[in-house]
């Protein structure tokens, strides 16, 4: 049977970044039939109409085709400023364009958003949800995943070693996997 793959794209470029930490663990605990894998954004120039045709940078085109062959996707975003990132709307904005050749259209997708803060990067998780209805990622509405006070939760070597937050993800996960084989069969 053919692996479902999923795309992980996380919002923050910052070398120790909590999300990116997150997203490995959830590549650690993937279910069985999932394949995750870490999307880069940060190569991806903000996206100009001006640079569609013959001007279409190499970067857009390598990432619409890696979008295109993904099943479904986790974005996992910080916040800034009470939204996302912007190099992660622009990585939305890149595959969502020309026009009528969205590369996202119709793949289910779930959002986690981690931060420094108590109140776990709720402005962006939302913010982030809006975009999605946009580009038509059908976005997993529970288990809402806000993880907060992130700095306390990975040892010095970036693993999580927080249990209530092990045990959430393992759930947000199941969650995940159900809410994906309603759109995806494999």
């Amino acid at each position: 049977m053919e692996k479902i793959k999923v795309g992980l794209l996380v919002g923050s470029l910052r070398k120790e970044s909590f999300n990116r930490k997150t997203a490995k663990y959830l590549m650690e605990i993937a279910p069985e039939g999932y394949s995750l894998e870490l999307v880069e954004i940060g190569q991806l120039p903000f996206y100009n109409e001006d640079s569609e045709g013959d001007a279409l940078p190499a970067s857009y085109a390598d990432f619409r085709k890696q979008i295109e062959g993904f099943d479904a996707f986790i974005f996992v975003t910080p916040e800034y400023n009470r939204s996302l990132p912007a190099v992660l709307k622009n990585a939305i904005d890149v595959a969502s364009r020309p026009y009528g050749k969205s590369k996202w259209g119709g793949k289910p997708g779930a959002v986690i958003s981690v931060s420094i803060g108590a109140i776990g990067g709720f402005g962006a998780n939302h913010h982030l949800r809006q975009s999605l209805v946009f580009v038509d990622v059908p976005t997993m509405a529970q288990p809402e995943a806000y993880i907060g006070n992130a700095a306390k939760l990975f040892d010095e070597q970036g693993k999580l070693i927080n249990e209530d937050t092990q045990k959430f993800l393992k759930g947000f996960m199941g969650a995940f996997e159900k809410w994906v084989a309603r759109f995806v069969k494999k």
